[in-house]
């Protein structure tokens, strides 16, 4: 039907054209952003998802920092019991010349008061070994006295325990059996030269333990690491899936689009012939 008053081609073309026109914004947008999404009316279930994604990646970057930092704290207490193995090593090559019958007494007066200055060493060791501030060995406040639970992943539920308290007692114990003067008393223990191979045997013994223990948290840990660096890497591939542009299909969108822009533009201006043809019905 030709109409004066309506042109029913016209209206379509606009409403084509108004389309167009929506489809290369986003288009544009996202070939400028190098993002899929940009709100979440480009995909609004997409979008919940890699938001999802994102805090579990985001977490897991924060828990790796956390194995680390961890690590290194259990490394520190680790290199303290090495220096005190080595002082024990010494302690126990006096007390074995001491114990020695060719030893006389200006002999052992020496050995003691080298005696007396480790077990001071270890006291010191114990006391004062610390990480970020907080002392680790000590008795009364080391933060190795009781549990210490590591997050280690994203979730609430992602702990670690590390429970070594019983093992540094028992070298605190050990250490104050060797050594008078780690406990504050008067040195005399080399009196009893022989009595003193044997505990320094136990407090090397239970310094080991307490490393083993330490070093299969720190393999853990390494482990723990590992496994976050993977799950992380999988985890922000899939959002990347989600989120990200395919910049080459959207050029060729673009291309369409803006070819179906001209050629709309173009008709629009082709339907004014319309009313010319409906005048030269009434002349």
């Amino acid at each position: 039907m030709l109409s004066l008053h309506t042109n029913a081609a016209a209206m379509n073309i606009q409403k084509a054209i108004g389309n167009n026109r929506a489809n290369l914004n986003t288009t544009m947008t996202r070939l400028g952003t190098g993002m899929r999404i940009n709100s979440a009316k480009d995909d609004a279930a997409g979008l919940q998802i890699a938001v999802r994604l994102q805090a579990q990646t985001r977490g897991m970057g924060v828990a790796m920092q956390n194995t680390q930092n961890a690590s290194s704290m259990l490394q520190t207490a680790d290199g303290a019991f090495n220096e005190v193995t080595n002082v024990l090593y010494r302690m126990k090559d006096l007390a074995t010349q001491a114990a020695d019958g060719s030893s006389n007494a200006e002999d052992k007066k020496a050995m003691q008061a080298e005696y007396d200055a480790l077990g001071l060493e270890l006291a010191n060791i114990m006391s004062n070994t610390s990480y970020g501030g907080a002392k680790l060995l000590d008795e009364t406040n080391g933060k190795l006295n009781a549990e210490i639970k590591f997050q280690i992943g994203a979730s609430a539920s992602e702990t670690m325990s590390f429970d070594v308290s019983d093992q540094l007692e028992a070298v605190q114990d050990a250490l104050e059996a060797a050594s008078k003067t780690f406990g504050g008393d008067t040195g005399d223990d080399l009196d009893s030269a022989n009595d003193m191979i044997g505990k320094l045997e136990t407090a090397l013994a239970a310094v080991g333990t307490m490393r083993s223990a330490i070093g299969a948290g720190e393999n853990r840990l390494g482990h723990v690491y590992n496994n976050l660096g993977n799950m992380s890497m999988n985890t922000a591939d899939a959002e990347g899936r989600i989120m990200d542009a395919d910049m080459a299909t959207e050029s060729a969108k673009m291309s369409s689009q803006q070819v179906l822009m001209q050629a709309g533009m173009a008709m629009l201006k082709q339907t004014s012939s319309m009313n010319q043809m409906v005048l030269s019905l009434i002349q």
